[in-house]
């Protein structure tokens, strides 16, 4: 996983929690729950969706 082994994710989540406190964890765990959802469905959506359809009008 990006070359980051069981050591340093311990260390960066040690100081995460020194930074934020124990109290904004869930929180920052839910906003980021969201946003990666809300992102997930904004490309699933942009990749079901076709390419809107230029009708040419003849005129007779």
């Amino acid at each position: 996983m990006f070359g980051i082994g069981m050591p340093e994710l311990i260390i960066i989540l040690v100081i995460i929690l020194i930074i934020f406190g124990a109290g904004k964890l869930p929180e920052i765990g839910a906003g980021m729950g969201k946003a990666i959802r809300n992102f997930r469905g904004a490309t699933s959506e942009s990749e079901n969706k076709e390419p809107d359809k230029i009708e040419e009008s003849k005129d007779s």
